[in-house]
């Protein structure tokens, strides 16, 4: 009986090393087949799972408990999974890849992280006429140059009155055409601080009362956020309190992102740095000559020369202060730059809405993101 034991014990001894290697075999070989990209920094959108929920859930696949570690760790992360189930993984900016690569540093056998900066597709999101006006703008002798502005201002003057239009037959709401006019609309999440803008109310009330600034705001939260719904709540609280000044729009999608994009004077974008993974909002807008005015996070250090194509916030922090830090640069910047800019320099404003397509329409653009994934991950 005792050698009957010991020889089933050793056969089952065998079986489970046999299927160790065939597990790794199939590990390496999947492995060959993969790629995969890494997103959002924030913790939150990175999900993580408790086996307990995933065998009772029947999402093992048929895995034992070990196995599932060895992809996905222990409690099962996705995106520990993919760094293991890859030969390659990439961030979608070159400062996300320096955040990526620290946050993940200590996940053994993961895949190497690399930089493929996100684009956007031109013909969905760029508006045509203003895509040839600043064609004309950089052809045109310096004779013919003011007039070639002429037409980039025309062209964006027709967006931004469709926008305000789209904002009225939505809200009930009518802007001022000739004011500056501020957009921000991306998903209502807390590290993007979407009302970081309303953070000191005596700078910003006398704006609007003095009828130098509007803001349109939109964006959703997702349902079991509750910082983000919270954040919703109050810019639409700050719209009914400075009505005519502050708009949220509702019901936040694809025709809203185009009419915003391409209508507003100024693209804000504000998030925690280093939390912005890359923020194709502003490649949008940017192509469009509605000119980012950003912190250095996300796809922004790779395109922001400040007060040629656009200007930054702030100084690349990254401490615990971040909130007083950025809005006081906020303030700094659109009270001494942007305001006297818009309204008392219209030729510098113009010519900063051209540099702003040229420095966004081929380098971050869909076709140069393809490229970078073909030759820099793909092969």
């Amino acid at each position: 009986m005792a050698k009957q034991d010991d020889a089933a014990t050793a056969g089952a001894h065998a079986g489970v090393a046999a299927r160790r290697e065939n597990f790794l075999a199939a590990l390496e070989t999947v492995r060959k087949k993969i790629v995969f990209t890494t997103h959002t920094p924030v913790i939150a959108g990175n999900e993580s799972h408790k086996y307990q929920a995933i065998f009772y859930t029947g999402a093992d696949l048929g895995f034992s408990k070990n196995e599932l570690k060895l992809i996905g760790g222990d409690p099962f992360n996705m995106t520990v999974a993919g760094l293991h189930l890859s030969r390659g993984a990439n961030a979608v900016a070159e400062l996300h890849a320096v955040t990526a690569k620290k946050m993940w540093a200590g996940v053994k056998n993961a895949s190497n992280i690399i930089a493929i900066t996100n684009g956007v597709h031109n013909a969905t999101w760029q508006d045509a006429g203003i895509a040839d006006a600043v064609k004309s703008y950089c052809a045109a002798g310096k004779n013919a140059r003011e007039l070639a502005a002429k037409l980039i201002w025309s062209r964006h003057s027709i967006l931004k009155n469709n926008l305000m239009e789209d904002v009225y037959a939505r809200t009930g709401v009518r802007l001022d055409r000739e004011r500056l006019t501020i957009g921000f609309a991306r998903r209502a999440a807390a590290y993007k601080r979407s009302d970081l803008i309303l953070h000191n109310k005596d700078i910003i009330e006398p704006l609007f009362r003095e009828g130098k600034l509007q803001i349109i705001f939109s964006g959703k939260a997702h349902p079991n956020d509750q910082s983000g719904k919270r954040i919703v709540s109050n810019l639409v609280a700050m719209a009914a309190k400075y009505p005519g000044s502050v708009v949220y729009l509702e019901n936040y999608d694809m025709n809203i992102g185009a009419m915003v994009t391409r209508g507003c004077d100024i693209w804000l974008n504000n998030p925690i740095r280093p939390q912005e993974a890359s923020g194709t909002s502003g490649m949008k807008a940017a192509m469009n000559g509605v000119i980012n005015f950003s912190v250095l996070d996300g796809w922004w250090p790779e395109g922001c020369v400040h007060g040629v194509n656009g200007w930054q916030m702030g100084d690349a922090y990254e401490g615990d202060d971040h909130e007083s830090v950025d809005a006081n640069s906020l303030y700094n910047v659109l009270l001494n730059e942007i305001i006297p800019t818009y309204y008392e320099n219209r030729e510098k404003w113009i010519d900063m809405m051209a540099q702003s397509v040229i420095m966004s329409q081929v380098h971050f653009s869909a076709a140069r993101m393809l490229d970078g994934y073909i030759t820099g991950l793909y092969n």
